[in-house]
């Protein structure tokens, strides 16, 4: 009879030997994956902008991650990041809930109709449910409609294609039209359009709101792909800015306390449904200078080229070559990561 419960358990099990006295990546067992993948394997990437880094990963490991919404030719590869080109596998921009993310597969089915698709600025016009990628905006309301019938015959490609879903979220806050409840990405009046409280209100999602989201947007995909795979990470960047009347640091401890109890949920739920534990990684104490950069809200380049390398090795893939710390996004200057959400009331 064992003395205890504890008795014989591997190391993994005892922050002594598991954390503490081993190398913030040396955890060969953390994540033990519950599919394979491999470089045949076809892969649609979504998310917050952590996500980015999830891609760019796969991409430089050979996996096929799906492009189905590619830049023209000969456009400079700075050029086509900036307008949300080869990012995600489709040019959705950031995706930071999964309300968003369920209207987005929605109105792709048919199924939904957007509120005040289109926001203007100075003469300019952008697509309200994407107005990162397109940062100078267009020129007409007709263009905007254009482009974006366009995008969602691209999303349909993509999701058709698609064998495993890696999805990042990213945050629970969230901006919506009160009369219809649409999702916005960023905040009326950030980048376009102009907020008006009795028009547009502030949600904060919870656990069980984001679940049953996630079960309709889990659904939706069945249908098209029923094998299809999930592998679910949380976005490690605090909330550039909180409008819940909270401190931004508790607002920031709480959402992230939220997406992670949903993706565990998530995971019991399902077979077909993984998490790797990137946030852990990034806010594991064993960091022996800290995982953020100065801003305290950028990870450091080689903290998500270690993450991301340990992703590659318990998939039996080959790391990232050494250049891709250099290709990471950074908060501070990815024109459509988390700061664009409230950037207008930056103090």
């Amino acid at each position: 009879m064992a003395r205890s419960p504890y008795s014989g358990l591997p190391q993994r099990a005892f922050w002594r030997g598991g954390v503490a006295g081993v190398g913030a990546f040396d955890l060969p067992d953390l994540y033990k994956p519950r599919s394979a993948l491999t470089p045949e394997t076809r892969v649609f990437t979504a998310g917050s902008c952590f996500a980015q880094h999830v891609g760019g990963a796969m991409k430089r490991a050979g996996l096929g991650v799906i492009d189905a919404e590619p830049a023209l030719r000969g456009m400079p590869p700075e050029t086509a990041k900036r307008f949300g080109y080869g990012v995600y596998a489709a040019r959705f921009g950031n995706i930071y809930t999964v309300r968003q993310f369920r209207q987005l597969i929605e109105e792709m089915l048919g199924l939904f109709t957007p509120a005040l698709p289109i926001w203007e600025r100075d003469g300019r016009f952008w697509d309200a449910l994407r107005p990162g990628v397109e940062p100078e905006g267009l020129a007409s309301r007709d263009q905007v409609q254009e482009m974006r019938a366009q995008h969602l015959i691209a999303l349909a490609r993509a999701v058709e294609e698609a064998e495993v879903m890696v999805f990042t979220l990213g945050l629970t806050e969230a901006w919506e039209h009160r009369e219809t409840g649409t999702i916005y990405p960023t905040a009326p009046g950030t980048i376009a359009g102009a907020h008006d409280p009795d028009v547009f209100a502030f949600r904060n999602h919870g656990v069980a709101e984001i679940l049953e989201d996630f079960t309709a947007l889990e659904r939706m995909l069945a249908e098209i792909n029923p094998a299809m795979q999930w592998i679910l990470t949380v976005s490690p960047v605090p909330l550039a800015a909180t409008a819940s009347g909270d401190h931004v640091l508790a607002a920031t401890m709480r959402s992230k306390s939220v997406l992670r109890v949903v993706c565990d949920l998530l995971r019991d739920s399902s077979a077909a449904i993984d998490y790797f534990p990137s946030y852990e990684l990034v806010m594991s104490p064993a960091h022996a200078s800290g995982a953020f950069a100065p801003d305290l809200r950028s990870v450091r380049p080689e903290v998500v080229e270690g993450i991301m390398g340990l992703f590659l090795a318990s998939h039996g893939l080959p790391a990232q070559p050494e250049a891709a710390a250099a290709e990471t996004p950074d908060p501070e200057d990815d024109p459509i990561c988390e700061d664009v959400l409230l950037d207008a009331f930056r103090p």
